[in-house]
């Protein structure tokens, strides 16, 4: 087979301005920390340093909160026309400033270009419009009750997705009248801190969102702060089981968006070409760190070998490197923790006696990297068939009929997304009603849209996020 050579088409990074040192953005102004510390956030795919970031201690949380109270009582009083025009400001500014957001957004997290450029950062505006048109129309998204902001929310996203999910997050949070303290994750904090910038830019009332950085101590003293009255986390099951305990008995509303390990079922009548792209997308994307990755393979007996043979030549074509190359198509993993993570997972696979593949592939020298792999030959009990390895790891497993694979694909203790293929609608219909996942793709995968909610079942969490559902998580719903 020829292989197709390309030309380097780096993005330029001098459209990007990264400060050496930033502060926290606390009542609309970056303040140095009170503790004084500062961690340095670097470029996985270079191990360059890009900037020091404070570290938020106790203090520095109730500064924030504190700001996000005051704020309130005018942010909530105000009209909610007027309140949709800076969520719509905010929109355009992301749109105006993509190009720089979406080179952060690599240079800080490691994802190829054409993903933040075509993906992340049009899909965080597209966030921004949508809520900006519900926060005058409440009463039309909660018909016969009146909807009122609950206070501060309290909200802490993770590291694969940084822009979507401070967009997710924030947007439907002050579109309905409540004021935000966000802590980005520690690895990748730069472009939350660019949207503080935009919040500057658009005039945002000081206190409205504040920003501020650390580790999980600095998001567990967010979280136990008497005076929030709302938690959004994004993030592992592990932390999300502690947040749910730590708020047991509290005023505070809860949604968390956890861990997944999401099926992709490949029906014998399937278009196979088309699920091999489908294939790729769902657990290569962002190099498989992304939670509703279509991690396991499931592919009906008849056509398993036909299918794995296609996959195995569209692996071959992929292009490891430079994720700010534009033909680059795996980027770099997030931090060495999770790059030993993989490894690890992928040596108990091997241990285990499932079959590797990996496509020849050449590794930077430096930075964290890890090839595009698959896994035969395994089996339900195999714990890469069962934990979430958060990298581009495929198990494949097969099925000979629909109850075989519904039960294969609910064997997990997940419940995030799964993907259908196959030409049957009616075979779509039944097979999206039997599967505990929140989301369902049909006939393609990783498709989201601001007006479709997201969300799962069972460790994967509970709450939507997206759509009219988005709304109701912000809101306290009273008779009119």
């Amino acid at each position: 087979m020829t292989k197709w050579e390309y030309a380097p088409a780096p993005e330029a990074t001098e459209i990007v301005s990264v400060k050496d040192t930033y502060g926290n953005y606390i009542g609309g102004e970056f303040v140095e920390p009170n503790s004084n510390e500062y961690f340095k956030t670097i470029n996985p795919a270079t191990e360059e340093v890009l900037s020091a970031v404070p570290v938020a201690d106790e203090s520095d949380v109730d500064k924030a909160v504190s700001a996000a109270r005051k704020a309130f009582g005018t942010w909530s009083s105000m009209a909610p026309g007027d309140r949709a025009k800076f969520v719509y400001r905010i929109a355009r500014v992301i749109q105006e400033r993509a190009r720089e957001m979406a080179v952060l957004e690599t240079m800080n997290g490691g994802k190829p270009i054409k993903e933040s450029r075509d993906i992340d950062i049009p899909l965080a505006a597209a966030h921004f419009f949508y809520y900006a048109g519900w926060a005058d129309k409440l009463e039309y998204a909660f018909p016969g009750r009146r909807a009122e902001p609950l206070g501060v929310a309290a909200q802490v996203i993770p590291w694969n997705f940084p822009m979507l999910m401070l967009a997710w997050k924030i947007a439907p949070a002050i579109a309905t009248g409540n004021t935000v303290v966000l802590k980005p994750a520690e690895t990748t904090p730069l472009t939350a801190l660019m949207f503080a910038e935009i919040c500057e830019q658009v005039g945002l009332p000081p206190g409205v969102v504040n920003i501020i950085n650390g580790a999980g101590a600095t998001g567990a003293a967010l979280v136990k702060h008497p005076d929030v009255d709302k938690v959004a986390f994004t993030g592992s099951t592990e932390v999300g089981k502690m947040i749910q305990r730590e708020l047991a008995g509290t005023h505070k509303k809860l949604t968390l968006e956890l861990g997944g390990k999401a099926a992709n079922v490949i029906f014998e009548d399937a278009p196979l070409d088309q699920a091999v792209e489908g294939i790729v997308n769902g657990i290569f994307f962002n190099q498989g760190q992304v939670c509703c990755a279509g991690s396991r393979l499931l592919v009906q007996e008849s056509v398993a070998e036909h299918l794995l043979d296609k996959l195995k030549r569209r692996l071959a074509t992929l292009r490891l490197g430079d994720p700010l190359d534009k033909n680059t198509d795996i980027g770099a993993i997030n931090s060495r923790a999770q790059l030993d993570k993989i490894k690890r997972l992928v040596g108990v696979g091997v241990e285990e006696g499932a079959e590797l593949f990996q496509p020849a592939c050449d590794i930077p020298e430096r930075g964290f990297w890890f090839p595009p792999t698959i896994f035969t030959g395994v089996s339900q009990s195999h714990r890469i068939a069962q934990e979430e390895i958060f990298g581009p790891v495929l198990s494949v497993m097969t099925f000979r009929t629909e109850d075989e694979a519904v039960e294969k694909a609910n064997n997990t203790p997940y419940g995030l997304s799964a993907g259908i293929w196959t030409e049957k609608g009616s075979r779509i219909l039944w097979m999206a009603d039997r599967l505990r996942a929140g989301v369902v793709w049909a006939n393609t995968f990783n498709r989201f849209d601001p007006a479709s909610p997201f969300g799962g079942f069972k460790e994967s969490g509970f709450g939507r996020e997206g759509g009219r559902h988005g709304l109701e998580a912000y809101v306290k719903l009273v008779a009119p």
